[in-house]
């Protein structure tokens, strides 16, 4: 351990599990479902997913930190923070299992205690994060509480377990009105080709991507009407990512079903693999512990090609339920067999459950992006 002085900090499961170790960045308590990454890079992207809104993210690599937190004003050619998807950290708290304090990166600006602090986001060391990561992956996700004190405090472990289960899951609630923009984005660079992006918490990369393949972006909220979208006069849309539970989003749903019925070309990325299949007919249901990694395996079962990829999510749609739609099943997970991706058998539609701008991650299907761009009109 380093000079830096640090705070206390526990940790509830609603099983009761209690973890006692060293707290980080804000001294707070925050309340939120425990999930698990296994990503060994990639923490600022992972930290600032607008997916991970409301949950309480362990990291099972174990030393974070090790290149500290790049500036915000590394940006690309278009203005976008290039180490960031989005503006501020978006998790609830952080779980590791070590701390680095002295970075050392030639684009660091801070450490990530630093970070965590100027965000009010508390963070938990010390502690056995394997164990953890065993009991969600035996028992399934569950909430938690996590809170960050110094030395001085007195703390109840009891009083605070029951505090949590008075608690109500963040999941539960519409999580997408949060991390939306509340007005219109234009990202304009002077193409003749207009994509619209419907944000339920759009990552900063998959603007990029659409921008590099000269094509007008506009962010429009995950609520926007479909005579709105129709103003912008687009050639195709985009449905985003997004946190939480996709059958809370009914005016998105609604949108969708009648973008793809006017017969604009539509791709959905995770959140809205899962909104392309609501509004057509589809279900979705929650997975046990999710997929939460950069090397998740993806089946073609068209062709029997299979893809590495960087995956966010902890619902899925139902195959079966896709039976009675003109929605046909286009990826599978290679290790459980879960829908990773679903097309339209008659219209210029399709989705895939993971991020095909892999950032942070594996870039082995960015290609996605050329085929959207090639069906727009």
């Amino acid at each position: 351990m380093t000079e830096t002085v640090f705070k206390r900090a526990v940790l509830i499961l609603e099983d009761g599990s209690t973890y006692v170790g060293y707290g980080f960045g804000a001294s707070t308590k925050v309340v939120g479902e425990v999930v698990f990454s296994t990503s060994m890079v990639g923490y600022t992207e992972a930290l600032t997913d607008p997916s991970y809104m409301g949950q309480i993210l362990l990291f099972t690599y174990p030393l974070i930190g090790n290149y500290g937190v790049p500036s915000l004003g590394l940006v690309d050619e278009y203005n976008i923070p290039l180490h960031f998807e989005s503006f501020g950290i978006k998790v609830s708290g952080v779980i590791i299992s070590d701390l680095c304090t002295m970075p050392s990166h030639w684009a660091s600006s801070k450490s990530f205690n630093e970070w965590l602090l100027e965000n009010g986001v508390p963070g938990i060391f010390g502690v056995d994060t394997r164990s953890i990561t065993k009991k969600l992956r035996s028992k399934g996700v569950m909430m938690g509480l996590l809170y960050v004190f110094d030395e001085c405090v007195s703390v109840d472990p009891g009083k605070l377990f029951e505090e949590l289960k008075c608690s109500t899951n963040p999941i539960e609630s519409n999580l997408v009105e949060k991390v939306s923009i509340k007005e219109p984005v234009s990202y304009h660079i002077g193409s003749d080709k207009n994509v619209v992006v419907i944000d339920c918490g759009v990552k900063l990369s998959i603007i990029r991507n659409l921008l590099r393949r000269g094509v007008n972006v506009i962010r429009v909220p995950y609520n926007f009407p479909f005579e709105d979208i129709l103003s912008y006069k687009p050639h195709g849309v985009l449905i985003s990512n997004g946190p939480g539970d996709p059958a809370l989003l009914t005016e998105t749903i609604a949108t969708v079903r009648e973008i793809v019925d006017s017969g604009i070309p539509t791709f959905g990325i995770c959140l809205g693999n899962q909104i392309l299949a609501l509004a057509l007919g589809g279900s979705t249901y929650k997975l046990k512990y999710g997929h939460r990694s950069q090397n998740q395996p993806v089946l073609n079962i068209e062709n029997n090609t299979c893809f590495i990829t960087s995956q966010n999510h902890g619902f899925a749609v139902d195959a079966s339920s896709l039976k009675d739609t003109k929605l046909k099943v286009w990826y599978v997970n290679a290790n459980d067999g879960t829908v990773e991706g679903i097309r339209h058998v008659e219209k210029d539609a399709f989705s895939v459950q993971w991020h095909p701008e892999g950032s942070p991650g594996p870039l082995d299907t960015c290609f996605l992006f050329d085929v959207f761009i090639r069906m727009l009109r």
